[in-house]
């Protein structure tokens, strides 16, 4: 670094420190509110007349629901890096997760549950649920999916959304409400069950729950009010600004891959291409001892 380069960065700390000593000392016009409010304003946010998940309508008027919703509102809408990556994600994956919940006559608004259980991201709980959807084992093995060191479907976007799909079609048929079926999603068909009955309730919002599960449909509506209606609380962006799936085809593949690289080789693209298409393969190669046929995609 020259002299007189140094001379300016030196000049330059000694000027921005003066400046916030003088803002602490309180000599600054920083400290006054009237003045700060001109770059930097936090706003309470106000509660919608209305909020429904799958049709059903929150009971607003009652102060600990009205409170937890406004709660969610605000973390999820003062989080701003957080929110301009879910509405990013919601634009290349609600796509493929909303037809699927339509053929199953689930509504479409349990893709929020899907954003709230992962961020849309192929994540591991600490107790072991993986994938958009948060499966565990034991409820993927049991719901027909193919979970092993070589093979994980619960990050098979597809099946995935179907086993949840199937997985809610029960709670519903148990519970009566879609609401409670969201709710056994996160807490289980048993323990909702028995809250229910321990509480001689038969609404979500009438139980007391454990932190998470009482924080759970608040969350979803909180962030379906806000990606429904991203300027109302502060978000711009533009079409160009939003993720997109990579293009691909599909192949059939009933036969054991030795090496994923090479394999990937053959359709001019590299091995990460096509872990990034094929989460759920999950090592460099597929034993296929069962001759079993897979769709693997492949990038255009």
């Amino acid at each position: 670094m020259n002299k007189p380069y140094k001379f300016f960065v030196v000049v330059g700390i000694i000027f921005l420190a003066g400046f916030f000593i003088n803002a602490i000392s309180g000599d600054s016009n920083l400290q006054d509110p009237k003045s700060m409010s001109k770059y930097y304003e936090i706003k309470a946010l106000k509660m919608p007349k209305r909020m429904h998940f799958a049709g059903e309508y929150a009971p607003l008027k009652k102060k600990d629901i009205y409170e937890r919703i406004d709660r969610e509102l605000l973390v999820n809408a003062y989080w701003q890096s957080n929110g301009l990556l879910m509405f990013k994600r919601a634009h290349k994956y609600f796509p493929v997760i909303e037809p699927i919940l339509k053929k199953n006559g689930i509504p479409n608004d349990f893709k929020y549950l899907a954003l709230i259980e992962s961020g849309l991201q192929n994540v591991t709980s600490p107790a072991g649920a993986k994938g958009f959807w948060q499966i565990m084992k034991g409820t993927g093995r049991e719901y027909g999916m193919e979970i092993n060191d070589n093979v994980d479907e619960r990050y098979h976007l597809e099946k995935s959304t179907q086993v949840a799909c199937d997985y809610l079609k029960e709670s519903k048929q148990r519970f009566g409400t879609w609401t409670l079926a969201a709710a056994a999603y996160n807490a289980g068909n048993t323990g909702i069950s028995n809250r229910l009955e321990q509480q001689q309730v038969k609404s979500y919002y009438d139980l007391l729950l454990n932190s998470e599960t009482s924080r759970y449909l608040p969350r979803i509506l909180a962030v379906k009010e806000i990606l429904t209606h991203p300027k109302k609380y502060g978000f711009s962006f533009e079409e160009d600004d939003l993720y997109r799936l990579e293009k691909s085809y599909e192949i059939k593949l009933d036969t054991a891959v030795t090496d994923f690289a090479g394999f990937s080789k053959k359709f001019d693209m590299n091995y990460k291409e096509l872990k990034i298409l094929n989460p759920w393969l999950r090592e460099r190669h597929l034993n296929n001892k069962s001759r079993r046929e897979y769709t693997i995609k492949i990038k255009k």
